[in-house]
This record gives structure tokens, C-alpha cells and sequence, in this order.
């Protein structure tokens, strides 16, 4: 057959030593000797009637079919390696590697974690708390919680809880700033985080929505908001918090929101994971998990009013 491909192990070979332009490194990286490696490039380039390398003294360089190959011969055995690990990751029933935010990670799932893990010991429960773009067939990672106004179409996504913006003090803050114009003389605390979201979103929008315009410039700015909510609970001001970081501290009590108008935020939290993928058991207990978490706390907008507030 003209068409037929040569062996899967003289193309491996040939892959390793275009990759590290060295016979001997690429032997010491497939475990094999030299002269063994040497032989399955020999056969490549007789079953392909051309060379493949260019054999200097101490070196070697790609020829015009070697250049041509090599690109291809990279991506298929990159494809290859991903589709086996996907097909390794199917037979594993107990470990769940999850990726989310820094600031998720602290504020919603680590003070939670205790919990599912008494609720699910076969799990083993491993976590990359980064704001790195993943791919979950390539980087071994069975869910992702990512916030923002879009997900991929190639993903199973599903939206989590409305998200909204509104002050939260702790209770002896509280009692010093009881009206929102006290408010102006109050210690604020900037959380830029949100700032990609767009000017309709932040303190001067609230005081605005509130009927007491106000712009306050003065204050410790964080690029993070688990570390401004850290701020705020440690009594240095009044922040923005948003739902998903602030709901447990409001729940049980280290938190108040005195003013009870949020702003909504025009983007939320969706839990991901590959399609066909949702329905594993540690990936559907975790997904199902949350869903009772986040229904435990939804109690904290029974009587919050949420504005729509247009975008500027």
C-alpha cells in the first residue's frame, strides 16, 4: 500500500532525535542504545527512500523531508499521549483534580472542603488554585470553576449562583457607620479584581444606585479579593464583596451587610468539564456537592434587592 505508515517505533525515534537534534539524547530518552536508535531512523528513511538527517561531525540537522515530517510527527505523538492519558483518567474512579482562582479557592472551597471530604472519603481530592487558562484533555484536570461572562462550547458548562457586588463590614464596623452617608466618612477598601468588569461596577455605581453619589479615591487597593475581604474582616474597612466570597463569612455572622442593595455583576461562576465527563461519580458527588453548598447559604438574597445597573 502506498499510502501505509512505517512503524509506529522507527517514527518515535525519529521524533526524539528531531527533537533534541541528537542521536544520543534521544537513545537516553526512549532507553535505548545508540546504534538501536540509529537503526530505526536507517529503516525510516529506507521505507521513505530519502534522508531524513544530515550526519555531521558531533551533530546532526534535519533535511528538507526531515523538516517536513518533524512538525507532524511532534503533534501525533502529543495527540497520542493526551488521548491515552483521557483514556487512563476513565478508569480512575478516585482521584478528582480540580483548578479554580486563587480567591475561590480560599474563600469558597477550602473552608468548605472538610465537609466533602467526610462526605466522600473514596475521593481523593487534589487542587491547582490558578487563574491559568486549562485544557482539560491535555493538562489532567477533570473539573475547572473559572469565572466570566462566556464559556467554551466545547466544555459541559454550568452556571453557578447569580453574582452581585454590595458592602460587608464587620458588626462593630457596622455600628460606627449605620447610614450610607456615614459611609463616606467610613475607611474604604478597594478590591480591583473586579475592575475588568467596567466602571458600572464599583463603589461610585453603588452610592450612585443608592441615591448618594460618592467617588471615594482614598484607601488600601488589593489585586485579589480573598486579601480585601481579609482586610475587611480584620476591621480595616468596608469592602465590595462579591457573593461567591462572602456569602459564609455573612452567614455565620463575621460579616454583615448593613444596606442590603447589590449590585449584579454580568458574569458568574460556571463549573467545567468535558463533555460525556459530568456524569463520573467523583466529578457528578463534586458537581452535586457544590449545588447543596451553594443552596445552603441562598437564604443571604431572601430579602436583597439586586439592580441591574446598565453597563457604561
Amino acid at each position: 500500500m502506498p499510502n501505509q505508515l512505517p512503524p509506529l517505533t522507527a517514527l518515535r525515534a525519529f521524533d526524539a532525535a528531531a527533537r533534541h537534534m541528537s542521536f544520543a539524547q534521544a537513545a537516553l530518552e526512549l532507553n535505548v542504545t545508540p546504534a538501536a536508535l540509529s537503526f530505526q531512523i536507517k529503516s525510516l528513511e529506507e521505507h521513505l527512500g530519502a534522508p531524513l538527517f544530515r550526519r555531521l561531525n558531533r551533530a546532526v540537522e534535519l533535511t528538507e523531508a526531515g523538516q517536513a515530517l518533524a512538525p507532524g510527527a511532534a503533534e501525533g505523538f502529543q495527540t497520542l499521549a493526551t488521548a491515552w492519558h483521557a483514556a487512563k483518567r476513565t478508569q480512575d474512579k478516585q482521584t478528582l483534580t480540580v483548578t479554580a482562582g486563587p480567591a475561590f479557592t480560599a474563600k469558597w472551597l477550602a473552608p468548605r472542603l472538610f465537609e466533602f471530604a467526610q462526605a466522600h472519603p473514596e475521593i481523593e481530592l487534589r487542587f491547582a488554585a490558578s487563574l491559568q487558562l486549562m485544557d482539560l484533555k491535555r493538562d489532567n484536570v477533570d473539573v475547572a470553576i473559572r469565572f466570566g461572562r462566556d464559556t467554551p462550547d466545547d466544555v459541559y458548562a454550568l452556571p453557578l449562583a447569580h453574582e452581585w457586588i454590595m458592602p460587608v463590614m464587620t458588626p462593630v464596623m457596622a455600628k460606627q457607620f449605620p447610614t450610607v452617608e456615614s459611609l463616606h466618612h467610613a475607611p474604604i477598601i478597594f478590591d480591583d479584581s473586579i475592575t475588568f468588569l467596567g466602571p458600572s461596577l464599583g463603589w461610585s455605581a453603588w452610592f450612585e444606585a443608592m441615591g448618594s453619589p460618592f467617588s471615594p479615591t482614598q484607601g488600601p487597593r488589593f489585586s485579589q479579593a480573598d486579601h480585601a475581604l481579609d482586610a475587611g474582616l480584620a476591621g480595616a474597612g468596608v469592602v465590595l464583596g462579591r457573593r461567591a466570597m462572602v456569602v459564609k463569612d455573612l452567614d455565620e455572622g463575621r460579616l454583615v451587610a448593613p444596606f442590603p442593595v447589590a449590585l449584579s455583576i454580568n458574569a458568574g461562576f460556571s463549573f467545567l468539564c468535558l463533555k460525556g465527563m459530568e456524569t463520573r461519580p467523583q466529578i457528578a458527588a463534586f458537581k452535586d456537592w457544590i449545588l447543596d453548598e451553594i443552596e445552603k447559604v441562598a437564604h443571604i438574597t431572601e430579602n436583597l434587592t439586586i439592580l441591574q445597573v446598565p453597563e457604561k
